[in-house]
């Protein structure tokens, strides 16, 4: 399977969407302050074509298949330190939809580039789409200069957290995100 990473665009919104939901799973709800499958993927897709939020188009890239140009795979990442400053865009945005939950978790430190979302379809998993992916957000984060690079997993995604073991991930600390058991992960990158 031949696939290229590119910046993700507006148009990728109703593909994105589906894989950030996947990825992200029952945080969905709360980032769009949606309880129902398809409003909440009608939300992130409003999400992804703003620009002021951790989903926005501009913090995302994309798999792409060369023969089909469907989208395999999505990679969502942003600075730590920005991640903040999204976040409280999208706080005020919560607030404006009278959500039931306003406040966002942070999920990284200040000094770490940070991989929020990370998603292969389904048929084309085993492929090396998310390795690729993971890998690409290692040339970005030292581009911009950054050292660390980290994620976090959930506690029981077993083969996600082997598989960023593999490529030189580390726990380094239980981390709760919307009362969630995660690790955080941490690779130094030179």
């Amino acid at each position: 399977m031949t696939f290229y990473i590119r910046k993700a665009i507006l148009e990728d919104a109703p593909e994105a969407a589906p894989l950030i939901y996947e990825a992200i799973g029952d945080i969905a709800s709360r980032l769009t302050g949606e309880t129902e499958i398809t409003r909440i993927l009608t939300a992130l897709e409003v999400l992804f074509k703003r620009t002021d939020n951790r989903h926005s188009y501009l913090n995302t890239y994309v798999a792409e298949s060369e023969a089909t140009k469907d989208i395999l795979g999505i990679l969502v990442l942003y600075s730590g330190q920005v991640g903040a400053e999204l976040d409280i865009s999208l706080q005020h945005w919560l607030k404006q939809k009278n959500a039931p939950i306003t406040s966002i978790d942070a999920e990284a430190y200040p000094d770490e580039f940070y991989v929020d979302t990370v998603c292969v379809r389904g048929h084309a998993r085993g492929s090396g789409i998310g390795t690729a992916l993971l890998q690409y957000a290692e040339k970005v984060a030292m581009q911009k200069g950054y050292t660390k690079i980290a994620l976090n997993v959930e506690t029981q995604k077993v083969k996600a957290q082997n598989l960023y073991e593999r490529l030189g991930y580390v726990v380094t600390e239980p981390w709760t995100i919307i009362n969630e058991p995660f690790f955080h992960m941490v690779k130094i990158i030179h």
